[in-house]
């Protein structure tokens, strides 16, 4: 595309600037590449729409699917084999998702955390959670399974450490610590979860050992199915009485 000349010398007539290559252009074809243009900028525009991707994991059974959580709230589940679509994605997160992780111990199910204040619970089949979990009116910042109880997971937000174990209650955690003088950032269990480190926004990991947890069973997995399957076609099982933060 070239333009014409933008200025003028004294006593010249104004010429306007006409791309070289419409200028002799009926109006229908100038109609035509005017549409052209617009659907080239709206194809731009979407492209920075695109979210930006905050946790990521892959699936236990299948290592070529993985799933991304993303700061726009949604989780999507993906292929190595496909790079320009989505398989599935799950909605119901109000904030963006810091983090997603699949169970060890059954397949499908798998935990997220959010800015909304909410730890959720789903299915790999339901675009919905399956539970929600809500403690403190405050940002989840991580999330961990035990790596040997299936019904165990442990949580951070901006104060508290939380460890929840669905057998007991899904109402509350069943232990919690509390740091008003610091941030935690993020938790892991460590491979036999007698203990489990947090990293905090001072810089520091500490490690704590947890004591009169019941001892895993082999009933464990069942009593998980029996938790999440009778939930799966409920689009969200809200379990706590505090309110949830207006969607941003």
């Amino acid at each position: 595309m070239k333009l014409k000349r933008v200025g003028k010398k004294p006593g010249e007539r104004k010429e306007s600037l006409v791309p070289q290559d419409t200028a002799d252009q009926s109006p229908s074809n100038q109609t035509d590449s005017n549409a052209t243009v617009q659907q080239k900028l709206r194809g731009e525009a979407l492209i920075s729409r695109y979210a930006g991707g905050l946790g990521f994991d892959f699936v236990p059974y299948n290592s070529n699917l993985y799933l991304v959580s993303t700061e726009e709230g949604f989780v999507h589940k993906c292929s190595c084999s496909y790079n320009e679509q989505y398989l599935q994605t799950y909605t119901g997160h109000t904030g963006p998702v810091y983090k997603v992780k699949w169970s060890p111990f059954l397949n499908d199910c798998f935990l997220t955390c959010s800015s909304d204040w909410t730890i959720r619970l789903w299915y790999s089949d339901v675009v919905k959670p399956v539970l929600t979990f809500l403690s403190a009116s405050e940002s989840v910042n991580d999330i961990c399974w035990s790596t040997t109880c299936p019904t165990v997971f442990g949580a951070v937000t901006d104060t508290r450490i939380e460890i929840w174990d669905l057998r007991s209650t899904t109402l509350d955690p069943v232990i919690t610590v509390s740091d008003s003088n610091t941030c935690f950032s993020t938790f892991k269990f460590t491979e036999d979860s007698g203990t489990f480190i947090v990293g905090d926004s001072t810089g520091n990991a500490t490690v704590y050992q947890l004591r009169n947890l019941p001892a895993p069973s082999s009933d464990d997995i069942s009593v998980l199915k029996e938790i999440v399957l009778p939930n799966m076609h409920s689009s969200t099982s809200s379990i706590s009485l505090q309110s949830v933060p207006p969607e941003r």
